[in-house]
This record gives C-alpha cells, structure tokens and sequence, in this order.
C-alpha cells in the first residue's frame, strides 16, 4: 500500500498553475501535509482521490483510499448507519435473521455479520458512544457529524486514508479522541493540518512551498513537495538550521558583491590614471605618434576586458545573492506598539452576570453522569475580567460560547432574561467568520473606515506593520488571499480608533495556515489590553500566555479550570 506522485503537474482551467512536477512516494506511516493556505494542499488530496485529473505526470494508488474532505456534504435524512457505509449490511443481516436466505443478501453482508458491534465500537472510542445507528444525521452537530464520518473511514479500513483539516470544529474533547485513533492506524495515512498536537503524532512532514503569487496569475510557477523526517517539532528544528544556514549565505554573497563592486571600482579608478598619464605622455611629443596611437589602442582593449570582467564578476555574485536570498523564508514578522490598548492591573472591564443556564436560546442539558445539583456546584455566579488577564473560555461544541461572545459584543438583539453585560472601555471582536471587510474596498480604505482620525500615513504605516507594505496596501480587500485577509482583519481590529481595551476571538485559528497562527500570536504579544478568546487550539492558548482558563458546560454555567 502507497501513493506515488510521478512528475505530478495540475492547472485550473483558468490558466493558474497550482502544481508542477511533483514527486513523492508515500508509504505505511502517518505524513503531515503543511503550507500556507493557498499552496495547493486539498488539490493534491483530491488528485490523489482521483477527483481531479493531472495535467501531466500521475498519482499511483496501491489500495482502496479513504477520504474524508474539509468540507462535508451529507444527506440530513439518512441514518447513521448509511453515513458509517453499514445500512445495506445491516438490513441483509435483519432480513437473514427473519428467515429470508437469497444468495443476495449473504453476499452483501460477507464477512461482515458483526458490523453494528464493531461500528458501535468505533463510536464509541470517538466519544460518540451516545449516538444510535438508526439516528438522523441531521441530529448531528457539526464535530458529531465529523467524527461520523471518521468513523465509518476507520470502519471501512482502507489501506489509504486521507484526511483534509479533520480537527477544524472538532472541540477539545474530540480532538483528543481523533488524535489517538490516528495514533494507532497502522495504514498509509496523509493529513492535512495546521493542528500542532495531531502533526506531533506525524512520522514525516511534508511541505508544499512556493504556491503562485497573489490572485495565482495564469503562468506563475506551482507549489514544490519536500519531505522531513520526524513529527512537527523535528521539522521546525530542521529549518531552523537549514534557514541559520541560509542567511549566513546571504551574509557571504551580500559580501561577496561589495567586495566584486569595490574592485571593479578599484580598477576603473587605476584605469582612469592610466588614461590620463597617456594623454599627457601624447601631449608632450616625446614619442612617434604611431607608437602613441599603438599604446592608446593597447591601453582601450584591455580596459575594455578588464571592464567586462569585472562586470561579469559583478553580476555572478548577484546572481549567487539571489540564490542565497531566495533560500531564506520571509520573515512575515508582525511588530507593533499598541500602547492606547493597556489596562490598568484591577481595573474591571467586563462583567456578565445571570450564567445560570437559563439564558442559553435552547434548554441547557447536565453532563453525562451529572445530577443538577452537581452541575450547580462550583458554578460561577458571575464573569469578571479585570485588567490585562488573558483569559480561555473552552467547553464542548454546542455549549454557547460563540452565543456568549456575540452577546457581550451587542451582535445578538436584546438580552435574554436574567442575563447581564457591562463593559468599561472600547471592545474588539475577531469572529470565526472573516466577513468584516468590505470587499469593493482597498485595505487602506478599509482601515481608515475604523482609524477615521488616523491620517492617510499614519493608516499605511500602521498596515506595514502588518506586512501590507506600498501598493499592497491598495488592494481591495475582495482580491486577497486568505493569509491577507486574515492580516487585513487583525490590522483593522487592533488598529481601531479608539483602541480596544477588551478583544473577543471566537476560534481564531480555525483555518488559519500555521504562518497566520505564528501572526496572530506575535500580534497578540504587543497587546497590552484584555483578552477572551474562546478556543479548543491548546499550544496556541499557551502561546498567547493565558493567565486564567473557564470552561462552558453544556448546561449554560462557567466554572474555572485547570490549565490545559
């Protein structure tokens, strides 16, 4: 069982070239697939499925693959078991079992007499022990949904599994479950992730590099494969050391440039005093003319050689500088002072009260094995946030965290009953959605729609701090890429006049590349107000230094947590 990628090249019919000649072979192992959003990741996952057709070169597939896409389409109306790929076994089984013997239904059934045990079984090991195999899809939540359809790859056990973002609106919990079932597949299993815990479990890591540019204009070079040994930390160590060892290649070609530069000025200098003791030498008449005419035109040739050596010396050092240069990663660094953001220590800037359950829009439900009086216990009366904390609120899918979050921001009309917000100072909000642009606008109009103050300067240097440097700044928001726009979203939210005081992020990093994680988390860093952020991503909690974590129960009320 493997996948062997031969030369593999795929175009849009628009002319953009999203991969070119690429070559890999991927065996038994699990092998994380990395790069930044745009470099052709799901389309290589898609070749691989057999979805899309190269346009050169070939996928070859040694077994049956399972595929489970970033975005799921499922039927609502089915079972369960039809989801899981078991409702035709089942219901030969059922009539086998009333007495009805057609060869037919033996040979739907084959091997398979224990399906619903073992898919039960597969349920359950992914927290979904709950869900009936009669049950309506439709009765699924989102991660439910996701794990579902998990299951029954798991169930099918192909030799090839690949899995494209799996963890995105997966909460704590369900990741975990994910992460240990990936753990012991023993198959050819690729993933694509940004999640650092599960390309941790990761026997290589694959990285797709230099997608097209901006829009992906038609002839613009596709993205390039290469493979690292280990998990996702030895890759980070890897280029670490392969990136120390490029920019002290630039350092010695930036050098080796100013040396060939000085010489060549050296000798056009020397050449120049020559000429100028020749003219002088002609001037006086102590040699024949034709010796003086013999000396000038000896003295003009080899000028002129030494010139276009030294040029040609010149222009080979450039060239190894731009080798050198092009072997060094964009630092895609985020810095910026933000001091109208800073919070006295004790100062109170939000407090919500009446989280008692009732003020969910549905009817709040206990934890599994919980009496109501034990979900009551340790309750927070109410949510206080005071001075710069850094607080995480997690808890599972489904339990009103991104309610909580738009009712605090006034998003949601009217409070329901019992429930209160107070705010003291100016408020943020990063929703998981990144529709907060107005798409006919440039970046720099969009700004100052938020800075309106700010003059025109102060809005472009503020967005070159957030890599939205001279005409990039121009750019209509509708035109960016998901990198930028999530760059153009974070500028417009932290550069807002007045400064927030308080920010709200409600998942920030669901499909955020892992580039525009490390962004986001460097900006965060020069935030000196309070943060709430509702998130599952655990190392980039810790990443932003969280200082207090919450955890929103199922049944509405709030308790503090241990660290995770």
């Amino acid at each position: 069982m493997s996948v062997v990628l031969s030369d593999l090249s795929f175009s849009f019919p628009n002319g953009r070239v999203v991969l070119s000649g690429l070559n890999a072979a991927f065996g038994p192992g699990r092998t994380g697939l990395i790069g930044v959003n745009g470099s052709g990741k799901s389309t290589l996952l898609r070749l691989i499925t057999g979805e899309l057709r190269p346009a050169s070169g070939s996928v070859t597939v040694t077994g049956e693959v399972g595929y489970l896409p970033q975005d799921l389409t499922l039927d609502t109306g089915a079972s369960v078991a039809s989801l899981l790929g078991i409702a035709v076994a089942m219901d030969a089984i059922a009539a086998i079992e009333a007495g009805d013997v057609r060869p037919e239904l033996f040979d739907a059934v084959g091997d398979d007499w224990d399906v619903a045990d073992r898919a039960q079984a597969w349920l359950s090991r992914l927290g979904l022990g709950h869900v009936g195999l009669d049950d309506r899809v439709g009765r699924l939540s989102g991660g439910e949904a996701v794990l579902t359809a998990l299951a029954a790859l798991f169930l099918r056990r192909p030799p090839v599994i690949v899995l494209d973002e799996p963890t995105n609106n997966l909460d704590l919990n369900a990741r975990r479950r994910l992460c240990s079932a990936v753990e012991s597949w023993p198959g050819v299993m690729l993933i694509v992730s940004h999640d650092r815990e599960l390309l941790a479990l990761m026997d290589q890591i694959a990285e797709l590099t230099g997608a097209p540019g901006p829009r992906g204009a038609p002839g613009s070079p596709g993205g390039s494969l290469r493979m690292y040994g280990g998990n996702l930390e030895a890759y980070e160590a890897q280029l670490a050391t392969e990136q120390a060892a490029a920019r002290r290649a630039v350092s010695t070609a930036e050098a080796g440039v100013r040396r060939e530069k000085r010489d060549l000025m050296a000798n056009q200098t020397k050449q120049a005093r020559r000429d100028r003791q020749g003219r002088a030498v002609a001037a006086s008449g102590s040699l024949p003319r034709i010796v003086t005419f013999a000396r000038k035109r000896a003295a003009q040739e080899t000028a002129g050689r030494s010139r276009e050596i030294g040029l040609e010396r010149v222009a080979a050092a450039e060239e190894r500088l731009t080798e050198a240069e092009e072997a060094v990663r964009d630092d895609d660094t985020i810095r910026i002072a933000l001091p109208g953001t800073a919070v006295p220590a004790g100062r109170t800037v939000l407090t919500v009260r009446g989280l008692d359950g009732a003020w969910l829009p549905w009817r709040p439900a206990v934890e599994v094995g919980e009496s109501c009086e034990e979900a009551a216990l340790g309750a927070l009366d109410e949510l206080v946030v005071r001075g710069p904390e850094r607080v995480a609120l997690s808890g599972p899918n489904g339990a009103g965290k991104t309610t909580l979050l738009r009712h605090i921001t006034g998003e949601l009309d009217g409070l329901p009953d019992g429930l209160t917000v107070r705010l003291n100072g100016a408020i943020g909000y990063l929703p998981q959605r990144l529709d907060v642009l107005d798409e006919s606008a440039s970046v720099v109009e969009n700004m100052r729609a938020v800075a309106p103050a700010a003059s025109v300067n102060e809005v472009r240097a503020g967005l070159a701090r957030f890599l939205f440097r001279g005409t990039r700044a121009d750019q209509p928001a509708g035109t960016l890429s998901g990198g930028e726009r999530f760059r153009a979203v974070l500028a417009a939210l932290l550069l807002a006049q007045p400064p927030p005081q308080l920010l709200l992020l409600d998942e920030p990093t669901n499909n955020l590349d892992m580039a525009s994680a490390r962004q986001l988390s460097e900006a965060l860093s020069c935030y000196q107000g309070a943060l709430l952020v509702a998130s599952h991503d655990v190392p980039f909690l810790r990443s932003i230094g969280i200082s207090r974590w919450l955890r929103l129960s199922r049944d509405g009320r709030l308790r503090e947590s241990d660290p995770l």
